[in-house]
């Protein structure tokens, strides 16, 4: 039964919301930046109320390590597909995620996700995915935070899969402070038991940031092999908030 109203009141707010979208859409034919604004607390409005309905118990901790007033690249670990809607309902401004170009296919929840400065990154092209890489860092310029998970795919694994670094071009282009988000247990709402939806205590950590101005050649060597330890170790630590 909960997989139905999930499923359902998800397609319901497609549809009923297709007129306020054209309206938004509207909108950002003059101004990008509101356009961007009221389409994410549009969003943010639906996200929280799937997540209740899915009956997701989402423990946040760290929000306040996320800058005030300043653009950020969130980097995160992957393992649900409810990543995406649980960080909407968590970050901090105006945010566009970084998703894998089959989601663009998705009608009108893809058209939303444009409206927020969403991109949709062709891994298997290095060309286009540059190109997707530099589109992001201009957003982050123009003060849309962006959020990646760089191990390019969900994975329910303890170890995480290594991080694309090419990801972290974003923050050291734009200067921008690198945000880690430890996402822990949000695949025990449905892909360890698919096609169900069931339950699930999730945890959503945001560590202390990384600032990449200034930062050695070396350093941002190592900045992926780093950012991933961090997450990982917040990892480790949240275990005892959602094992209980």
């Amino acid at each position: 039964m909960r997989t139905f109203i999930v499923f359902f009141g998800m397609g319901l707010f497609l549809i009923v919301t297709l007129p306020v979208y054209l309206i938004v859409k509207l909108i950002g034919c003059f101004n990008k930046y509101k356009c961007a604004v009221i389409s994410q607390k549009i969003i943010n409005w639906a996200f929280k109320r799937l997540m209740f309905l899915a009956g997701a118990k989402i423990t946040v901790i760290g929000r306040d390590n996320i800058p005030k007033n300043k653009a950020v690249l969130y980097v995160a670990n992957h393992r649900s597909y409810a990543d995406i809607p649980m960080g909407y309902t968590t970050v901090a401004g105006p945010t566009g995620f970084i998703a894998k170009k089959a989601i663009k296919k998705i009608p009108i929840f893809s058209w939303w996700m444009v409206n927020m400065n969403c991109l949709f990154l062709d891994r298997d092209d290095i060309r286009q995915g540059l190109k997707t890489i530099l589109t992001a860092v201009d957003n982050v310029k123009a003060g849309y935070s962006a959020f990646i998970m760089p191990e390019g795919t969900r994975n329910h694994k303890n170890e995480m899969l290594p991080f694309k670094e090419g990801s972290f071009k974003i923050a050291e282009k734009s200067g921008c402070p690198i945000v880690p988000v430890a996402i822990s247990n949000s695949d025990a709402l449905y892909e360890l038991h698919k096609p169900w939806i069931r339950s699930a205590k999730v945890v959503i950590h945001y560590g202390e940031p990384i600032e990449t101005i200034g930062m050695s050649r070396e350093e941002k060597k190592e900045l992926a092999v780093n950012v991933q330890k961090r997450i990982a170790n917040m990892l480790e630590m949240d275990k005892v908030l959602w094992k209980k």
